[in-house]
């Protein structure tokens, strides 16, 4: 199997981010409050930019950050909904973590500079592909 290297890198940067950004969730420290509900939203942001950039690797990392950015604001506008699927997907850790559990206008500028800094690494990756020739 021929992977390309700047898959790698992306899936290296993912081993590091998820266990990264599920340690926002559960940390207790010195501005936990903040850890947990903002800097988890930049790195979610980061995760899908990347998750995408691997399984579609020919697309532009501006398409990608910018679809990111779309796809979680709907997600932030969908915990305004109360049904019974919701709730029943927030029951659990994983469930929370992905579409979240309460709505708050305050979340939206974290997913701009999520999608931003995803946008970045992405060109990143991009720029290291060109570098090493894998096109």
């Amino acid at each position: 199997m021929n992977i390309k290297k700047d898959i790698l890198v992306a899936i290296i940067i993912l081993l590091i981010l998820v266990p990264t950004g599920f340690y926002t969730k559960i940390y207790s420290g010195a501005g936990h409050e903040w850890i947990n509900n903002k800097l988890g939203g930049v790195l979610y942001e980061i995760f899908w930019c990347l998750v995408f950039y691997i399984i579609l690797p020919k697309s532009k990392p501006v398409k990608i950050a910018i679809w990111v950015l779309i796809i979680t604001c709907i997600l932030e506008f969908v915990q305004l909904l109360d049904n019974a699927f919701l709730e029943i997907i927030r029951s659990n850790f994983i469930g929370q973590t992905i579409i979240g559990n309460s709505f708050t206008w305050n979340d939206f500028p974290y997913y701009f500079i999520g999608s931003v800094l995803g946008y970045l690494i992405l060109k990143n990756l991009e720029k290291y592909k060109l570098l090493l020739g894998d096109k």
